[in-house]
């Protein structure tokens, strides 16, 4: 069984260091994040649908989105896991 509190609090926290961790990249080596980041699509060039700079309250916004997203995502995953376990 799983604890679906801990589970989902897991789940957040790697998605947000997940995020930020693309972020630095994206500012130390902007070549080959645009390389990983178009390697996502196949090869097709997203780099002009993503904004080139965040300022500070969209960054946070970002991040309070995906935390929130991704525990409940990671809550109902645990919950449902502990249901078809039985």
């Amino acid at each position: 069984m799983l604890r679906e509190i801990a589970f989902a609090n897991s789940i957040a926290l790697v998605t947000v260091l997940f995020f930020l961790v693309f972020y630095v990249g994206s500012i130390l080596a902007p070549n080959s994040f645009r390389f990983l980041r178009n390697a996502q699509f196949l090869g097709a060039d997203i780099d002009q649908l993503t904004p080139k700079k965040f300022s500070l309250r969209a960054l946070a916004g970002i991040l309070l989105t995906l935390f929130v997203t991704s525990w409940i995502f990671g809550y109902l995953w645990a919950w449902l896991y502990n249901f078809m376990a039985g």
